[in-house]
């Protein structure tokens, strides 16, 4: 065996051992994505209702609360990013972190100084590689976050939307930048702000259920009475309300990175199947003129014995 078609061999092996690996990966990702699927659906349920909850303890009331009244002139933001604790999940993290990149240069460009808070390895390596200030970070269970994470997350970011505004770890408004899973294929950086609630989505949601309400025809609305009262009930349903929002962007997030985990093993291994296509029919060539060249060289010295047997003859 010739020393090239040695090499071709070796490189074979070699990608033959990485193609194990990338398949093993993608189908880890796989069998994860569904569990992280369900859980994504049974955690919506509770944070949309909690979301009316409290939609309709601010259409119903007028008590200024951290929920939903906007500061008139806003001067601090907190951001929480969320990423994931490891890489090989194709451009997942560096989308996230461009998606919150454009937000914090948004708010800045309002005016307003930026608190960021991050969940993930990735996420921090990043802003601590380019000296940017971090308030808060959390890593260790972007994979399979529990409501207890979730918990843990929210803490400090109730904190700060309910300090007083100009207090040190005071911020007028809270907002979040995760990965919206779509589809298998499909996974979408989102960046919403959860504090204040958007008074005009509140309007528009209201006006659509009124418009509703008229085509169905008369019926008896609700009337709420709020006990003991409607600011008390809003400080019972912030802590909720945001951990609920912070865990299902954190199993949203779940799934969509192991569905991009997925999607970019799944590329390495019809690469490494190709590379291994390619290195094979290169080493074929190899041998094939390995082969040519012995043959060669034995029907030259066969020729050249030949010729010195007929030379001694004469």
């Amino acid at each position: 065996m010739g020393a090239q078609t040695r090499v071709y061999k070796r490189r074979i092996k070699s990608v033959t051992a990485t193609k194990k690996i990338t398949r093993a990966m993608e189908m880890i990702a796989a069998s994860r994505i569904i569990k992280a699927q369900r859980r994504v659906a049974a955690s919506e349920p509770y944070a949309k209702e909690l979301t009316n909850a409290v939609r309709a303890v601010a259409t119903g009331s007028n008590v200024r609360h951290a929920l939903t009244t906007e500061v008139e002139r806003p001067t601090r933001a907190a951001v929480l990013l969320i990423v994931s604790d490891r890489g090989l999940a194709g451009g997942y993290n560096s989308n996230a972190i461009k998606a919150a990149d454009r937000l914090t240069n948004r708010l800045i460009g309002e005016g307003k100084e930026v608190v960021n808070y991050i969940v993930g390895t990735r996420g921090v390596t990043y802003y601590r590689f380019r000296e940017r200030a971090i308030k808060e970070s959390w890593s260790g269970f972007t994979d399979n976050p529990t409501y207890a994470d979730a918990k843990a997350v929210a803490a400090p970011l109730i904190e700060a939307i309910t300090a007083d505004t100009g207090a040190e770890n005071g911020v007028d408004e809270l907002h979040i930048v995760y990965t919206e899973f779509v589809s298998m294929m499909t996974q979408t950086p989102v960046g919403d702000r959860m504090l204040p609630l958007s008074l005009k989505s509140t309007a528009e949601e209201a006006a659509g259920v009124i418009e509703e309400n008229i085509k169905r025809g008369p019926e008896v609305r609700p009337l709420f009475d709020f006990e003991p009262s409607a600011e008390q009930v809003l400080d019972a349903l912030l802590p909720r309300y945001v951990e609920s929002r912070v865990y299902n962007a954190l199993l949203q997030a779940a799934a969509s990175k192991h569905a991009a985990t997925r999607r970019a093993m799944k590329s390495a291994t019809d690469n490494a199947e190709d590379l291994i296509k390619s290195l094979t029919r290169l080493a074929n060539a190899a041998r094939q003129a390995d082969i040519t060249q012995e043959i060669s060289e034995i029907v030259g010295g066969a020729s050249a014995l030949a010729d010195a047997s007929a030379g001694s003859d004469r």
